[in-house]
């Protein structure tokens, strides 16, 4: 059985905690407050799930979420993520992150920042523009019409294959935005950021996006 580490467990991290639980993968989530403080959220999830250290979740998961604010990315373990391939959740708050220049300037993206961090994993972005609360309430089976759709960016095709695998077990479609440098399409203050939309309506609004 697949084990997922998460790493950050606010609400999207926690929504995601329980819908891996429900595909049937097994959970291991830590934040940065200590597993001690997870208790209530891994007896919500069940039995698939436990709590742990950023450390230790970084060295169970065979794929790792990370769902932590901007800012806090130079805190997390490099080393057992090596090899790994990376779900980045994140999005540039400058009210929480402060003024990050690179990002100010479009020189850079948020993912790409991640991926700067973490040389040895594979960075894919992934739920990064759908409200926490729809995560689990908005999915439907594959081939429903005006299915909600996803975008994913990633510098590798296998990376993208995986994500359009977890996107559909949780019950959405796939746009592949591509290479993570264009991954800015589909954050905040962009056409398509948190607005439910299917493959098409997404495809469009990623092509309206503007830098």
């Amino acid at each position: 059985m697949t084990t997922v580490g998460i790493i950050g467990a606010g609400n999207i991290g926690s929504a995601l905690a329980k819908g891996f639980a429900q595909n049937g993968y097994d959970v291991v989530i830590a934040n940065s407050r200590g597993p001690e403080t997870l208790s209530d959220l891994v007896a919500e999830v069940g039995s698939r799930a436990r709590a742990a250290t950023a450390q230790e979740a970084a060295e169970a998961g065979e794929i790792v979420v990370v769902t932590v604010p901007l800012k806090a990315i130079d805190d997390l373990p490099v080393a057992p993520l090596a090899g790994k391939t990376v779900l980045d959740t994140n999005n540039y708050y400058f009210e929480r992150d402060g003024r990050i220049a690179e990002l100010d300037e479009k020189k850079t993206t948020t993912s790409e920042m991640l991926q700067q961090r973490l040389p040895d994993s594979v960075v894919v972005k992934a739920f990064n523009h759908i409200p926490a609360a729809d995560i689990l309430t908005d999915g439907a089976p594959a081939g429903s019409e005006n299915r909600r759709a996803l975008a994913t960016s990633a510098d590798t095709d296998e990376a993208v294959a995986l994500v359009t695998r977890i996107y559909d077990e949780f019950g959405f479609d796939t746009v592949n935005v591509g290479p993570l440098s264009e991954s800015w399409r589909v954050e905040r203050d962009q056409p398509a950021y948190v607005v439910r939309q299917n493959a098409d309506e997404l495809t469009q609004n990623l092509a309206r996006a503007e830098r």
